[in-house]
């Protein structure tokens, strides 16, 4: 498969998790965080599927387009490492849905940085509420789901509180 035909899938993925995610959650109260903004795509989609939740950015310096950063209420700046702890004190085990592309184009280190940080993601899940990651995840107490029919497998993953 060409570079070009996996970045697609991973972003047809992204988008129908994303989607499936927010529709499965809907009933929880509580509020949305993603983690990396990068652009802001897929802030600015999750604006457009949830327009009336809270969807808080951990990003450690914001160069999205215009029409896809977030108030500056809603960012927490710094690595991951750090502000998903402080989260944690701040909001508890609160979020309806977590969203990350936190990955680069190395395999290697990308299950290395998901094998540390989720133990940090985890405790931030309401009960119910779902991760979705564009990398395997490595939790105790989260179940891996199904994906919806419109993705691919091993492009996204879900988990669930």
């Amino acid at each position: 498969m060409s570079r070009l035909d996996l970045f697609i899938a991973r972003m047809v993925s992204q988008r129908a998790c994303l989607n499936h995610a927010a529709a499965l959650t809907a009933d929880i109260s509580g509020p949305v965080f993603e983690l990396g903004l990068g652009n802001g795509r897929t802030y600015h989609h999750m604006c457009e599927i949830m327009p009336k939740e809270d969807i808080y950015v951990f990003e450690r310096a914001i160069a999205s387009h215009p029409d896809s950063t977030p108030p500056d209420d809603q960012v927490l700046l710094g690595d991951v490492f750090e502000t998903l702890p402080l989260a944690l004190t701040r909001f508890g085990a609160t979020a309806r849905l977590i969203h990350a592309d936190l990955g680069g184009h190395n395999a290697q280190k990308n299950d290395e940085f998901a094998r540390r940080v989720s133990p940090l993601i985890e405790p931030l899940l309401a009960d119910g509420g779902l991760m979705v990651s564009s990398d395997r995840m490595y939790f105790e107490t989260l179940t891996q789901i199904a994906l919806p029919q419109d993705a691919i497998e091993g492009r996204c993953f879900i988990y669930q509180r």
